[in-house]
């Protein structure tokens, strides 16, 4: 604030050209417009600074990945392939699946990589800033280049012949480029953490704006020199500033007078800017806010209804798309038969919904039994009671 009372040579100029042919107002009097505003910054919309000024350093954005990734990967994959052991492949599948689900929501698209096809196959998930697919003219991809940890890079070929293909790509929906939840709601991530900050730097001046010093000089001077203004600028600092010299009393001389100053109903507007730009990063990434424990929503009964709705909305879609993706994916390398299923009975904030489908398929007296377990996803061949031939 003191930097702007002592004009620079750019302001001196501005000052000196008002003072030549200043604007005058309908009574003649002259008129100085001042304006202290200047242009936003936004976050670049690369994957690094997003991930930095978003996952890193925002704690809506890191709740609402960690709680999509975490919940996403709690539904098991159960993989049916004649005569193959496939739990080892299960294991390391969903160990890497949090990693995969979480690089979804940040970048918009995710990778896996499947390595060691002969013996025991293993998938790892790949970072999507460290790969770039390579195409031939027709616009098919066959390659991809990987870039290592220590700046390394390798080439995998997909073989168009056989439709194999080392490397799974999933992307989330755009028209012409990738975008991710995290990019949408970026501007809201800024005007969070800004927020933030803005509210740090209000703590540290003693919650209030820190005021203007007024200086009356003898003899009518209304400026201090270099020397002067150095100084005092210097004092403030060193002795004012910070929340542990709030409060402190200022003495002043040599015709300084200090003219506090109060926050306006604006400046105070920002705690529900803040609040707002939180629902839109939750909305953004499909999360209801009161999962979040942000107030002023009423659109959900209670918690439940809330949860219920993120797992029907947001985690099962995102799970199916990613089963029926690593099911296409996976069959030229292991078997054509491979078939990838969701065990939905084991998602514990699911069960409510299902008891309430098994009531209703149960109460269906037109259905036999073997219809019944085929519409509840159960396997009918080894379940079948003995003289049941309806």
């Amino acid at each position: 604030m003191l930097d702007f009372f002592k004009p620079s040579a750019s302001r001196r100029t501005a000052f000196s050209m008002a003072e030549k042919n200043p604007p005058e107002t309908k009574s003649g009097q002259p008129l100085i417009a001042l304006q202290l505003g200047q242009g936003a910054h936004w976050t670049p919309q690369t994957f690094s600074a997003l991930c930095r000024e978003g996952y890193a350093r925002n704690p809506i954005v890191y709740r609402c990945v960690r709680l999509i990734s975490e919940a996403a990967t709690s539904v098991p994959i159960n993989f049916i392939m004649d005569g193959a052991d496939n739990k080892d492949f299960e294991a390391t599948l969903t160990k890497e699946l949090e990693a995969f689900y979480g690089f979804l929501q940040l970048s918009g698209e995710a990778y896996f990589e499947l390595s060691n096809t002969e013996y025991r196959p293993r998938v790892h998930a790949l970072c999507p800033n460290h790969v770039a697919p390579r195409q031939n003219k027709a616009g098919a991809v066959i390659a991809w280049d990987i870039e290592n940890g220590n700046g390394e890079k390798r080439r995998l070929q997909r073989d168009l012949r056989l439709g194999r293909s080392p490397v799974f790509h999933m992307r989330l929906f755009s028209p012409d480029m990738t975008v991710s939840p995290l990019q949408a709601c970026a501007q809201a991530v800024d005007l969070h953490n800004e927020g933030g900050r803005w509210a740090k730097a209000l703590l540290e001046n003693s919650a209030r704006p820190s005021g203007a010093l007024i200086y009356k000089g003898a003899g009518g001077a209304d400026h201090l020199s270099d020397e002067q203004f150095e100084r005092l600028k210097r004092e403030l600092e060193n002795g004012h500033a910070g929340t542990a010299r709030a409060g402190r009393p200022l003495v002043l001389e040599g015709g300084l007078d200090w003219k506090s100053m109060s926050l306006s109903p604006t400046d105070m507007d920002f705690i529900q800017a803040r609040r707002e730009a939180a629902r839109e990063i939750a909305l953004a990434f499909g999360v209801p806010p009161m999962l979040l424990g942000l107030p002023g929503d009423n659109t959900y009964a209670n918690y439940r209804e809330a949860n219920q709705a993120f797992w029907r909305q947001t985690i099962l879609p995102l799970v199916e798309k990613t089963a029926c993706g690593l099911e296409t994916w996976l069959r030229p390398w292991f078997d054509e038969t491979l078939m990838l299923s969701l065990n939905i009975e084991k998602v514990p904030a699911l069960a409510e919904d299902r008891h309430a489908q098994w009531q209703r398929i149960n109460q269906a007296d037109f259905l036999s039994n073997t219809e019944k377990r085929a519409l509840l996803g159960l396997n009918d061949a080894s379940h079948k009671p003995k003289g049941d031939s309806r």
